[in-house]
């Protein structure tokens, strides 16, 4: 354990966040997507876990490190429901709580149709698969920037 450090976030996951670069992509899984398989493609070619937690407890963590690169562009996609594309499943509206909070205003998530979201996912760092196992709680982050005075010395 390290202090200031959630539980949730074990020391593969913690090197891979770290080691991402100002616009990879990380994809939070749930339980249903071919998390392993799409994370064979993904640049670090292997899945990581996140066991037991829910995507939104999962991205609270994950939001606890990670810059978003929320002031050019929505940076966190949403897996559109198939056939209803303005649908919000409720696992999605506590992702979008947990996104406003820690980006400490409205960022609105940006949908992304089944099929474009398995595109993307495959050309993404990396793959964490979670413990949710609600439909549609499957989400892309772009990762942002932490400007030099705002990093702890």
């Amino acid at each position: 354990m390290l202090k200031g450090i959630r539980p949730e976030l074990n020391g593969d996951i913690l090197q891979a966040l770290s080691n991402m670069g100002h616009g990879d992509y990380l994809v939070v899984s749930d339980t249903n997507f071919p998390s392993d398989s799409v994370a064979r493609h993904s640049l670090l070619g292997r899945l990581l876990t996140i066991e037991n937690v829910s995507a939104p407890k999962a991205i609270e963590a994950i939001l606890s490190v990670f810059p978003l690169d929320t002031p050019l562009q929505p940076s966190v996609g949403r897996m559109e429901v198939i056939g209803k594309p303005d649908e919000i499943p409720d696992v999605q509206k506590e992702v979008q709580a947990v996104v406003d909070r820690a980006e400490g205003k409205s960022a609105p998530m940006y949908p992304i149709e089944r099929m474009a979201f398995y595109d993307i996912a495959r050309k993404a760092y990396c793959v964490i698969s979670t413990g949710e196992m609600r439909f549609y709680g499957c989400f892309i982050l772009t990762k942002g920037v932490i400007p030099a005075e705002d990093v702890a010395r």
